[in-house]
């Protein structure tokens, strides 16, 4: 935000609407170009976490309805011969589908499934080094 008549209701008001910084004028050119280059590196770390959602978006709609019912209970913390009985469904096949899931995912570990499934309820990107 650039403004020649500004006050902290309004630069308050900028920041809660996402503005990078509020200058005010007269302004220094480094200090705009600084302020420039921060918004910029900002927004582009903005679109690499949209990027990766969106590709994990892509891959958990891959899983099957039961599949999706596996994983759920998985990162709940339930072993498998729990959620097989809860499923009524055979411990193997809660291996099948587990197996089944992380490969449609492309995660190497639980976690990296646990961290996916909340990065698409809570809009982080759900970086992983595990995936």
């Amino acid at each position: 935000m650039l403004t020649g008549h500004g006050d902290v209701p309004m630069a308050v008001r900028a920041m809660k609407a996402g503005a990078v910084d509020f200058i005010e004028k007269p302004f220094q050119n480094g200090n705009l170009l600084a302020v420039v280059e921060k918004g910029l590196k900002r927004d582009a770390k903005t679109r690499e976490e949209q990027r990766r959602r969106a590709g994990i978006i892509k891959r958990l709609a891959r899983l099957t309805p039961r599949e999706r019912e596996v994983m759920e209970h998985l990162i709940q913390g339930k072993l498998n011969k729990v959620i097989a009985a809860d499923l009524g469904i055979s411990t193997r096949t809660v291996e099948i589908h587990r197996a089944r899931i992380m490969r449609k995912l492309g995660a190497r570990s639980l976690s990296a499934v646990t961290r996916m499934a909340v990065a698409v309820k809570t809009g982080s990107d759900g970086r992983d080094e595990d995936a």
